[in-house]
Formats: C-alpha cells, structure tokens, sequence
C-alpha cells in the first residue's frame, strides 16, 4: 500500500523526466518532438527543484503537482470574485454594491429590472419610509454644509459627499490625479491622506482636505516633530480648504501604518519628506501632544498658523471615556474643532494585521451616535460638524448615517472603485492589477487620467442626484432634514423599528445636568478627564459593575 502511494505521488513527475529521456535522441529524426521534449524537460527541471527545496514541505512530496496548489491559492480571490461570488455576497463590498459603483462612473443606467434580490424579512434589512405626497426633486448641488465654528475665520462649504482620505504612495499618481480632477469638475473635496500634498494633487486644483498624522508628512522637522513653518508654508495655500488631524484609523487604530520600502521612491520620499527605498512609518500616536488640553491647544496653533481655515479631527471611537476627555477639555479649554470625522471599524487599508482589521475598533454608526450624543448633551453640536467615513458606497449609505447624525459623509474605495479598482486585494503589493495602488509606472500607464476623472465626477453626481429623488420620495428636500424617524430597520422576523427607536439619543444638555445617574453616557462622562486620557481612578469600577447595561445602551439596540 505504501510503495502504491508512494507511486502515485511521483507518477507524474516519473512520467515527465522519462518523456524527456526517451524524446531527445530522436529530435533529429521528429521535429514535432521538439515542444514536447522542451515541455517535459521544463517540467522534470521544475520536480527536480520540487524535490530539493526546502520551503514549501507540499512541492517536496507532489513533485510539479504540488505547485498547483499555491497556483490555485493566487489565483482565488478572482476565481470567488467573478465565478463564485452571489451578488449580494459582501468581500468586502459584494459584487452588487462594485456593479452599481462601476455603472455610475461610467454613466450608465443602473436601474434594475424585475425586484429586489434582498430579503427583505430578513433581519438587519434597512429602508426609508416614503411620504403619500412626495416633494419635487431638488438640484443636488445645493446639498451642502457650511465647516467652521465661531472660532474659525474661513468656514468651508463643502459637499455632503466627498473623497475620503487616501494618500499619494498607497495611490498611485495617476490615481490621485484623476481623484483631484473629478473632485474639481464635481465640486466636493479631495481628502489628501496623511501622506502630504503632492504636486498630483495640486494639477488640477481640486479642493483639499490636507490630513496631518502622526508622521507630520509635509509638515515634518528633521526629527520626525512637528514643524510650523513647513506647515505654515503649505496650509495657507488657497487650494486647502480643511485641515484634519488624524488621531486614529478606522481599519487599524492604534496600529499606526507603513508604507513599505519599495513603494517610497524619490518622489514620494519628497513629498513627505523622508528618506528614500526606506520603510516609512507612521507612529501609533503624536508627539505634539499626550491630554486632551493638549489636543485642543495643538488644534488652536492649527488653525492659527492656517490662517483661520476650519481645523478639526479623525478618529475611530475607541474608549469612551478618552473621547468624553476631550469633549471636557472643550468646555474647559474654551477651544473648539471645526469638525469631527467618525472613521467605522469597516473602513479600508492599504494593509493592516487581520486582528486590527477584524476585532479592533467601533463600527461607524455606533461611534457616529456616541460623538453626536455626547456634542448634544454638552450643547455643543450646534457649534461642532461631524463627518462619516466607513464602507459608504450609494446613497442610501449617505442617508443612513445622515439620519444618525452626521453632517457629510466620505467614501474611499467607493471612488477608488470609480476609477477602476476590481478588489483584488493586492494593495500592499505594489502589483494592483489596475494602477490604483501601485508605484509601478507601467502599471499605473493603464490608468488614463482624463477619462477616470469623468467617472469620478460621474460616480458623485449620480449617487447624490439618486439621494435627491430618495429624499423627495419620503417627502424632504434637503440631507438636512433626515431623521432617525425616516430611516427603518427589521429587527426580528415580525418586527420593524425606526431608528429613532432603536438608537439612543441624547438632549440638549442632557450631560451637563447628568440626572441620568446610572445611564451608560452619565458614568462615562464621569470617568473622562480633560488633563489625561486616562479614566478617572473610581471610573472603572462603576462602568464595570453595570458592563452589561453599558454594553447594550453603547450597541444602541
């Protein structure tokens, strides 16, 4: 039995060094001998460094057989991707969601014939009721919000859909040229990433969120600090219209990010600044700070050395409590940001360990309301506007987190989509198939310019214009106007509830009177600290003795 096993191991390997024995004393003789003897040849060659090699134990025992196997492992997200996938399968945005992204860009009719292939009595399945009379569709252009509270000389109206942060070296430059292009022609702005501002993203002069992380890229002293004349230089210029200062992302916060050494090529090493062909690193929390108080008096140095332009932050909720500290620190400090942008677990990466990336972090809407409830319970929400970013790709996504208390919302792989991207989940490898993601110039040629920033525009203009007759059907006429009691989710297979039933949400001033003394916000309140991110001391024990409550009334259901 063993010899047996033994020789259907090594059959074809036998098979192919015995063709290549007996075939080649009779070349001369058969020229048609020539392809097989090359073939076989190669292939013994192959099961002979099979058989000697020592890294992949598989080959060793399946000699050339055994290579199929890391064949088919490289080829298999395009295998489940276009063969196997179902349509509303979600890897992560399934191949309906990438379909409607992909029709927009290109301006096509992206109806549906015959009905919804959702099931719609399944739980989770989300809806916007409709108004028996429907308002007129109104131009989306005018679906904008005013950045910039009363401590901010130049607010900015932006759009209430725009790019997300995405930066020149994950993207490639014809990625960021077609971005800022579409951004320009559609009017709505173009987040830059933490990787600077390249002369990409000034080409076409589209408006620019310029994010600053923790590396300070563009705005970096020899050091890795901060340095305020590089970033006075470079946040005055007309073109950057927001600063955004990124504490944490939503796919790995905590985690920092790389960008691997192969993909800092010189021009990339200028821009942010750092040394070229060397990993570059972004640390996983700043220098110019350690307290909220300290946040807060680096915001107002921000906007100072900007000029008065709106000044704010990015971040995925994490600790409750260290969030309420800055809120503490604002009422304190008298110091506002402009805005806030709630990052969603679910948002991307470029790359990121599968733990970050899978157990790390809050998901959007629940971090979306507990920023909202907490500016509602201070009073100050009114003086505060808050952004969305996390897996936002049509416009019911953009209703969804308006009706929970978003301003605007942003999407990255959404436009990335737009300007080619087919998920091939290969971004850290400087080998995207489409030169979305890659520093390869041969690979980023195939990306022209020109006609992705039309899809770009297009993807923007469509998704919005469908957001006004979504908006006219439930009888509203401006994003402004979405409510939690628009907006409807099954939570059983009997059962429906607006949102403004399932979610929490907090009145004004709710927590300055803190009477709710045992509610989940109350206690959490009470551990923030304005002059540490710590919690305070008796803090933990009063949120752990009722974890359960707290849990539940944080899952807002």
């Amino acid at each position: 039995m063993m010899k047996l096993f033994l020789l259907n191991r090594y059959t074809f390997f036998g098979c192919c060094v015995f063709t290549t024995i007996v075939s080649l004393p009779l070349l001369d003789s058969y020229s048609w001998l020539w392809s097989i003897a090359a073939i076989s040849s190669l292939l013994s060659l192959l099961g002979i460094y099979d058989l000697i090699q020592k890294s992949h134990a598989v080959r060793r025992n399946y000699p050339i057989l055994g290579n199929i196997r890391y064949l088919m492992e490289r080829v298999r997200p395009e295998l489940r991707q276009y063969l196997l996938e179902g349509e509303e399968d979600e890897l992560p945005f399934s191949r309906a969601q990438r379909s409607l992204v992909y029709a927009r860009a290109k301006n096509e009719n992206a109806s549906k014939p015959f009905g919804t292939l959702i099931d719609v009595y399944e739980p989770g399945f989300e809806f916007i009721n409709h108004s028996i009379r429907p308002k007129e569709v109104r131009e989306h252009k005018s679906f904008r919000v005013l950045i910039g509270g009363p401590q901010c000389s130049q607010p900015y109206s932006a759009s209430i859909f725009n790019i997300s942060a995405m930066s020149f070296g994950s993207l490639s430059a014809n990625a960021i040229r077609a971005l800022n292009k579409g951004a320009k022609l559609g009017d709505f702005a173009h987040d830059t990433g933490e990787g600077s501002i390249s002369h990409y993203h000034r080409e076409f002069g589209g408006d620019l969120i310029w994010e600053i992380g923790s590396g300070y890229f563009g705005c970096r002293a020899q050091d890795g600090s901060f340095d305020p004349d590089r970033f006075k230089a470079q946040a005055r210029n007309p073109q950057i219209k927001m600063i955004e200062l990124k504490l944490s992302q939503g796919a790995k916060p905590g985690h920092g990010g790389i960008l691997p050494g192969h993909k800092v090529t010189a021009e990339i090493a200028s821009t942010r600044g750092v040394p070229e062909g060397e990993d570059c690193i972004s640390p996983s929390s700043h220098s110019s700070f350690s307290t909220p108080l300290e946040l807060l008096a680096f915001i107002k140095q921000l906007r100072e050395l900007s000029g008065g332009k709106p000044v704010g932050f990015k971040l995925a909720l994490g600790h409750p409590w260290e969030f309420m500290g800055i809120a503490k620190a604002m009422l304190q400090s008298d110091i506002l940001p402009d805005f806030i942008v709630v990052d969603g677990k679910e948002g991307g990466t470029g790359a990121a360990p599968l733990e970050f990336t899978n157990h790390i972090g809050v998901p959007l809407r629940e971090g979306l309301l507990f920023i909202h409830n907490t500016l509602v319970g201070l009073n100050l929400r009114d003086k505060i506007k808050i952004g969305a970013s996390g897996k936002i790709i049509s416009a019911f996504d953009i209703a969804s987190v308006l009706a929970i208390g978003a301003d605007w919302a942003n999407s990255a792989r959404g436009f990335m989509f737009a300007i080619g991207c087919i998920q091939s989940q290969s971004c850290h490898t400087n080998k995207c198939p489409t030169g979305v993601a890659t520093q390869d110039k041969l690979r980023q040629r195939a990306l022209v310019v020109p006609e992705k920033a039309d899809r770009v525009h297009n993807f923007h203009n469509n998704t919005l214009s469908t957001l006004a007759e979504m908006l006219a059907a439930a009888g509203l006429e401006h994003p402004a106007q979405l409510e939690g009691k628009h907006l409807v989710r099954r939570t059983g297979g009997t059962e429906v509830q607006l949102f403004s039933q399932i979610h929490v949400y907090l009145k004004p001033g709710e927590l300055l009177r803190a009477h709710d003394e045992g509610g989940f916000y109350a206690r959490a309140w009470r551990m923030a600290r304005a002059d540490s991110f710590d919690p305070t001391e008796n803090g933990p024990a009063g949120i752990d003795s009722e974890s359960e409550a707290g849990t539940a009334e944080l899952a807002l259901s």
